[in-house]
């Protein structure tokens, strides 16, 4: 058996691991962009220089040798031949038994005039991005990050090394980290961040980014005529699938690759895991899909039974926050109850004794039971007047034997 991994990152790599697991002897291959395995979600901590590229590895160095593997690094895919069952990049081709998609996604350039020619313009999607942006940062005095979901703020934290640096940053929404927080927990750490200098444009329409005659990035233009001066951008604006080389195979593509609930794609023996799927990009939910993917890859049938993933934790500014579910209600059927202590916030959306979403902020002491209940929509009696002190000790009971065990 010839199992080919297209990807070196959270789902190809525990896809790997899994087979290997699972099938000692079949051949595997990993062909992938990168150069070096590393966790995307840490490439703040190297801007920042608390982490080297070494101390960002999830994986230890000679995992490749570990589990038998050849490791085709450096290559781009450029064509799945579905019929003959062979993978082509720029100058090599790689036969396969199964194969799985898992090559991520790259930053989503949004159309803003001059963002694609200027040059300091930088993603944070990849190792090389964190090098050019350190390297830019010392020598810089303005910059104006272009979004502030979690990778931009991630980068803003990153910047803070950088104490001569002025940074701006500009958003379409109304608020921080909507996708994850609600509006209170987002003015927390915007005014925290304002404590440091930082200055916030939001519902900012950006008209075009200013170069001077060498393409040099000089300033950002908003649309109602306000220009921040800027020596670097960086774009943090959402990501898109790299599945560009998916022309004449076959497989469907609805904002992402389309799979089922055993990871397969639309044409057999073709499987797809991780940021490239398009659906809830994030780092716990493409580890799961590896792990399925490899699974009925290696002829073992299982299915993602649990696909939540809308869980998201942060710590910024000695802060920590989780949010689980929804952070705002979908609609007028929902209640919300929320408290402020002196150093937490607790904030609750539920019906029908239902919990169905939760964003707490400072204690985050029993979120591992709300992940629980609202994963599971357990229901709670009288939840209403009990939502704030729902414990682990409520979903205890002590069997005949005296033994405890959980009541839900």
């Amino acid at each position: 058996m010839n199992y080919v991994v297209l990807g070196a990152s959270a789902a190809g790599i525990n896809a790997v691991k899994t087979l290997r697991e699972l099938d000692k002897d079949s051949n595997i291959v990993v062909i992938s962009k990168d150069e070096n395995i590393y966790s995307r979600c840490m490439l703040h901590h190297v801007i920042s220089e608390h982490r080297t590229l070494k101390q960002i590895n999830f994986v230890d160095e000679d995992f490749m040798e570990q589990n038998n593997v050849n490791w085709i690094a450096g290559k781009t895919v450029k064509g799945i031949d579905v019929n003959k069952k062979v993978v082509q990049t720029e100058d090599i081709t790689v036969n396969y038994d199964k194969l799985l998609i898992a090559t991520g996604a790259s930053s989503a350039i949004p159309p803003i005039k001059n963002l694609r020619e200027g040059n300091f313009v930088y993603s944070v999607r990849n190792i090389d991005d964190i090098y050019k942006i350190k390297e830019k940062a010392q020598n810089s005095k303005n910059v104006v990050i272009i979004g502030a979901g979690l990778v931009g703020i991630d980068a803003l934290v990153g910047l803070f090394k950088y104490e001569q640096l002025n940074i701006s940053v500009a958003f379409m929404e109304k608020y921080i980290l909507d996708r994850q927080l609600d509006e209170y927990t987002a003015s927390v750490y915007e005014n925290k961040f304002k404590e440091k200098g930082v200055k916030f444009y939001p519902s900012a329409s950006i008209q075009e980014i200013i170069l001077d005659d060498s393409k040099n990035v000089k300033g950002v233009a908003f649309s109602n005529g306000e220009i921040l001066d800027a020596d670097m951008v960086i774009v943090a604006t959402g990501v898109k699938p790299n599945a560009d080389f998916l022309d004449e195979t076959g497989i469907e593509y609805d904002r992402g690759i389309i799979i089922d609930d055993m990871c397969q794609t639309t044409q057999k023996d073709i499987y797809a895991a991780g940021d490239v799927v398009g659906k809830n990009a994030i780092w716990p939910l493409a580890v799961k899909q590896g792990i399925v993917a490899a699974y009925n890859m290696a002829g073992k049938d299982k299915k993602i039974e649990d696909e939540f993933a809308f869980k998201n934790s942060m710590n910024f500014m000695d802060i920590p926050t989780i949010s689980i579910g929804m952070n705002t209600p979908v609609d007028d059927s929902y209640k919300v109850l929320t408290r402020h202590g002196l150093n937490d916030y607790k904030k609750f959306i539920f019906k029908d004794n239902v919990i169905y979403g939760a964003v707490i902020q400072g204690d985050i002491s029993y979120v591992g039971v709300l992940t629980y209940l609202i994963k599971n929509k357990v229901e709670i009696y009288d939840l209403e007047n009990r939502i704030f002190d729902v414990c682990y000790a409520d979903f205890f009971k002590i069997k005949e034997n005296g033994e405890f065990c959980y009541s839900v």
